[in-house]
């Protein structure tokens, strides 16, 4: 259990939040400009979109956020 709190510990400083989501907007921003940037064109979004226009956001946030903390613990 200890792990674990660490692990999430790490995950909510402030440099690691920071740093995950400057990735996410970056990378976030590209991907849903190449998977979505037909229906955003067409403004035709509709609610099924916006949920995956967020998880558009969210995977590189948290895939930066994995990163960040394991290299943290590996130091």
């Amino acid at each position: 259990m200890n792990k674990i709190i660490n692990w999430l510990s790490l995950a909510i400083e402030i440099n690691t939040l920071i740093r995950s989501i400057k990735v996410a907007v970056v990378v976030g921003t590209v991907l849903m400009f190449i998977n979505h940037g037909s229906v955003i064109m067409s403004g035709k979004i509709e609610g099924h979109h916006m949920l995956k226009i967020l998880l558009t956001y969210l995977v590189p946030y948290l895939v930066s956020t994995y990163s960040s903390v394991e290299s943290k613990l590996n130091n």
